[in-house]
């Protein structure tokens, strides 16, 4: 199972990009893909056209919710990642990620690098 962050998937729908590639060769493999619940509420504040949505809705699996599980887990990698401003989503996303036991996509690889000391696989 690979999950998408939002950058990923806010990419991956621009044709012929790095993103748009790597999704198309995951989904020929038949990799699973998901998103967090979190993730995909970042991408639904868009800006967001209707045909966006029914295109990214058809990719993205299942979404799945945040839990009290990932709340714990979200704040020791908020709390030992050094307490960036900003950082909680990113962290709230990483989490998920984790509870999944999926490899997290993102176009934002600096900003989740520092969670693979934490066991976050990035795809």
């Amino acid at each position: 199972m690979i999950h998408l962050d939002t950058s990923f998937l806010i990419r991956a729908l621009v044709a012929g990009s790095t993103e748009d590639r790597r999704l198309s060769d995951w989904i020929s493999a038949g990799e699973g893909i998901g998103m967090s619940a979190v993730a995909w509420t970042e991408f639904l504040c868009g800006p967001l056209s209707p045909s966006r949505l029914r295109v990214a809705d058809a990719i993205v699996g299942p979404r799945v919710d945040f839990t009290g599980v990932d709340a714990v887990v979200a704040a020791r990698l908020f709390n030992e990642g050094g307490r960036r401003r900003g950082s909680l989503p990113d962290c709230m996303i990483a989490a998920s990620a984790l509870g999944a036991e999926a490899q997290l996509a993102t176009a934002d690889e600096p900003d989740f690098r520092r969670f693979e000391a934490f066991g976050v696989q990035l795809a």
